[in-house]
């Protein structure tokens, strides 16, 4: 590899130098542009377990998931849980079931159509959720504290990218006060 002592870096070996690469020779399957991002998911996955960490017992991974897709989409039909987890409608009734039994969502029929039910975050489902967000917050924040205010900057505008090409909504659509 070029560019430096490869020895200090924790990923020595592992990840291409992207200083080594010219801008034209990077592509979105690069291996340069792949190895940095799934670096930065590593990061980002772990930040997000030790937040998860406390409330470990109270929900688990795909029940805290149903938690924020209701924080970020609004009362949703088991359905579209499901499509959204990519799990079966079984699946998301059982996950349901559980938060239901846990105070954290509840059923409601649809004012239209008696026969449409949808799955509704309760409040203390929205404090955890937010508890949690909270926690990333703090720990994204110790981490963002160490790079240059430019870098963070240019973060912000690759990660904007990254998440609109992923169909993922930035937090600031997001809404907690949808009308149940």
């Amino acid at each position: 590899m070029k560019g430096g002592s490869d020895a200090a870096e924790p990923f020595a070996g592992k990840r291409p130098a992207t200083k080594s690469v010219s801008r034209e020779a990077l592509t979105p399957d690069h291996p340069a542009v792949v190895e940095a991002v799934l670096g930065a998911s590593r990061v980002l996955v772990a930040v997000a377990a030790r937040s998860l960490a406390d409330v470990a017992e109270e929900v688990t991974l795909p029940q805290y998931r149903v938690l924020v897709l209701l924080s970020s989409r609004g009362p949703q039909r088991v359905l579209s849980l499901a499509e959204a987890l990519a799990v079966t409608p079984s699946t998301a009734t059982r996950m349901c079931d559980r938060l239901v039994r846990k105070g954290l969502v509840r059923r409601r029929t649809a004012r239209s159509d008696r026969r449409e039910v949808r799955i509704t975050l309760t409040a203390d489902g929205q404090a955890l959720v937010d508890e949690v967000t909270r926690r990333r917050r703090v720990e994204i924040e110790e981490i963002l504290s160490k790079i240059p205010v430019a870098d963070q900057l240019a973060i912000v505008a690759l990660f904007d990218k990254l998440t609109t090409a992923a169909g993922e909504r930035p937090d600031h659509d997001f809404t907690s006060g949808w009308d149940l």
